[in-house]
């Protein structure tokens, strides 16, 4: 009876991933035949779980949405990135009510009882053991993400009223593409129809939303990707600096970390370094920490900021 349990328990597991496997991805990865597979998706129906089976060429399992909401299961290390994960997105924003991060405060609270009781024990150790560190961001409404969603999956226009950030309000009407979660902000990146153009929102700055019945016709996007638009406009008024440094991409990326920062590795100890500034100073801290030779490929005036300042720290240490 344990070994069946265990089989029907590990079933389950994989299955609640979410994605759909063939009967021989099955049978290798539980170690059983394809007749005992048969007969243990039928325990799990028989539990109300709704596996839906599709025959033939192609075929595959699958767990599907039912009429209730089965017990959840976990292993050990998906219950654990789940503690952290909450964990981290609780420790953002400030706990407004009806906010992500306050939801993911009391969903935090709540996880033990949804655990088996085998893992409950690691779950309340790694919730004993782990503090993490504020990451003040601006609390976003977890009803208005849901709404945004909906409106985005299903391409129905929203109307809404926007705080710019001078404080000022307006109306706006728009078509919703994306979400974009970004440096503690999230972002909607939608078809602005009252200025016929691409606009990206704070989300935290979205009140009185409201989704249409209607439907609208997609665009292309304004880029490869919408967080690629959302960097375009951040970035709009700095200036692209590359580097090439003598460090392997960690150390670059730790160097660097408060930095929106793209990295390539040239071999096993160079790294190319490509940012977006709108002053040579910035630089100076992540480059004095990293502790690397370095070399400015672009822009040729930052490399002359940087000789001028040399300049300067020779002549503060008293060499001629």
């Amino acid at each position: 009876m344990a070994d069946v349990t265990q089989r029907i328990l590990a079933l389950l597991a994989t299955l609640q991933s979410g994605r759909a496997f063939t009967g021989e991805e099955l049978v290798a990865r539980l170690g059983v035949s394809p007749r005992t597979l048969r007969r243990d998706v039928d325990r799990l129906r028989g539990y109300g779980y709704p596996v839906r089976t599709q025959p033939g060429p192609g075929g595959h399992y699958r767990l599907v949405a039912g009429s209730a909401l089965p017990p959840l299961v976990l292993d050990d290390d998906e219950a654990v990135a789940t503690l952290l994960g909450l964990a981290a997105l609780a420790a953002t924003g400030s706990a407004a009510e009806g906010s992500v991060d306050e939801a993911a405060t009391r969903a935090y609270g709540k996880i033990d009882q949804l655990l088996p009781r085998r893992l409950r024990h690691r779950a309340a150790q790694v919730r004993a053991s782990l503090e993490t560190g504020a990451a003040p961001g601006p609390s976003v409404s977890a009803d208005v993400l849901a709404e945004l969603a909906g409106a985005i999956q299903h391409r129905h226009p929203v109307t809404f009223d926007y705080t710019g950030k001078d404080g000022s309000r307006t109306f706006r009407r728009a078509d919703p593409y994306r979400h974009v979660h970004h440096h503690l902000r999230w972002y909607l990146l939608a078809w602005d129809t009252g200025r016929g153009d691409w606009r990206v929102f704070r989300v935290d700055r979205i009140t009185g939303l409201r989704v249409s019945t209607g439907t609208y016709e997609p665009r292309p996007l304004p880029a490869g990707s919408a967080l690629g638009y959302l960097r375009q406009g951040l970035g709009k008024d700095r200036e692209r600096v590359v580097l090439t440094v003598q460090a392997p991409p960690a150390a670059v990326a730790d160097a660097f970390v408060h930095q929106d920062v793209e990295l390539e590795a040239l071999d096993g100890r160079r790294t190319r370094v490509v940012l977006m500034l709108d002053t040579w100073q910035w630089l100076l801290l992540g480059l004095a920490f990293l502790d690397a030779p370095f070399t400015v490929e672009e822009p040729a005036r930052f490399r002359g900021a940087l000789r001028g300042f040399a300049a300067r720290l020779a002549a503060a240490s008293g060499e001629r």
